[in-house]
C-alpha cells in the first residue's frame, strides 16, 4: 500500500471530518504524506498543518479547483500551493461565487418534487457556508429518508441529467492551471475515470492541460478500478505527465477507499512527489 494520499477533503468543502480529525485519521491509518485538497477553498489548511505536526506526518498544501472544459466539469488539484497567493485566492473566490445561487436553484427543484425545506436543511451539513455542494444535498436527502445513501441521491436527483441537477460555469482550464502555477504549485487532473470523455476527448484534455503548464495525472484514485491504473499510467507517460495518487476521501461512510488503503503507483511512472521535491 502507498503511504501517500494526495487528494482528500474536510468540512471546509464536502468532507465530514474536520481538518484536524482528517489528519489524525490519516496518521492512524499509516499515511506519511497527506494533501488536503478541499474544493475551491484553502481555509482548512492552517488547522491541518498544526495537526500534521502533532501527529508526525507531512502535510502538502492543496486545493481542488472546479473547471468547465468543453461544457463538462473537470477537477484540477493543486499540490504544493502557497495558500496566501493573491492570484490564487482571487480566483478561488470567483469560482465559489455562484455556489449559493446554484444551491437555491437545486432547492427549488426539490421543492417542485414535493421535497421541502432542503435549502435550510442542507446548511446543517455544510460547516463552511461558502461551499454548499451537491454532496450536502445528497446527505440531506439520505437523512430525510428519501434515498438510502448518497450514491442513490446522485443517481435519482442530483447527477447530470437528473431533475435537480443545475449546471454551473466554473473556472476555465487555463485559469485554474495558471492560478496553481502562480502560487508555486503543481497542477494535477483529478480522477480522470469520472469524466464522460471518450478516448479522443481525454487525449485532447491531456494535451491541452500539458500545454498550459499542467504537470500530473491522478493515476491511482479512490474511484478507479485496478485495471484503470495501468491505462492512466500509460496515458501519463505518453503525454509527459507525472503520476499522482489520492483516495478522494470524503467520509468514512461514503468514500470508495479509506485513507491509507490505496495501491502504489504502477511501475514506470514519474511520481508527482519527485516533481514537488524538485520545486522545494
Amino acid at each position: 500500500m502507498s503511504n501517500y494520499d494526495l487528494h482528500s477533503h474536510s468540512t471546509y468543502s464536502d468532507g465530514t471530518l474536520t481538518p484536524a480529525d482528517l489528519v489524525e485519521r490519516a496518521a492512524r491509518r499509516g499515511v506519511a504524506v497527506l494533501a488536503l485538497t478541499d474544493h475551491d477553498d484553502t481555509g482548512g489548511l492552517a488547522a491541518a498543518r498544526v495537526a500534521a505536526a502533532e501527529h508526525g506526518i507531512r502535510l502538502i498544501d492543496g486545493v481542488e479547483i472546479s473547471v468547465t472544459w468543453r461544457g463538462r466539469t473537470i477537477h484540477i488539484v493543486g499540490l504544493g500551493i502557497d495558500p496566501d497567493n493573491a492570484a490564487l485566492q482571487t480566483g478561488l473566490a470567483a469560482t465559489r461565487g455562484g455556489r449559493i445561487e446554484r444551491a437555491r436553484k437545486m432547492a427549488a427543484a426539490l421543492d417542485g418534487l414535493g421535497i421541502a425545506g432542503s435549502f435550510e436543511g442542507v446548511q446543517r451539513f455544510a460547516d463552511n457556508p461558502r461551499m454548499i455542494s451537491r454532496t450536502h444535498f445528497a446527505r440531506f436527502l439520505q437523512q430525510q429518508g428519501v434515498v438510502k445513501d448518497v450514491k442513490t441521491a446522485f443517481k435519482r436527483f442530483l447527477g447530470g441529467g437528473q431533475p435537480c441537477y443545475v449546471p454551473q460555469e466554473w473556472a476555465s482550464l487555463s485559469d485554474a492551471v495558471g492560478w496553481i502555477n502562480l502560487s508555486g504549485g503543481v497542477a494535477v487532473i483529478a480522477h480522470p475515470a469520472r469524466y464522460p470523455l471518450d478516448n479522443a476527448e481525454l487525449r485532447a484534455l491531456l494535451s491541452e492541460f500539458r500545454d498550459l503548464g499542467g504537470v500530473a495525472l491522478e493515476v491511482v484514485s479512490g474511484g478507479h478500478k485496478p485495471h484503470q491504473y495501468l491505462s492512466f499510467a500509460a496515458q501519463a507517460r505518453q503525454f509527459g505527465l507525472a503520476a499522482s495518487i489520492g483516495s478522494d476521501f470524503h467520509s468514512p461512510q461514503e468514500s470508495y477507499h479509506d485513507l491509507g488503503s490505496l495501491r502504489a503507483l504502477p511501475g514506470g511512472c514519474i511520481p508527482v512527489w519527485d516533481v514537488l521535491s524538485s520545486k522545494c
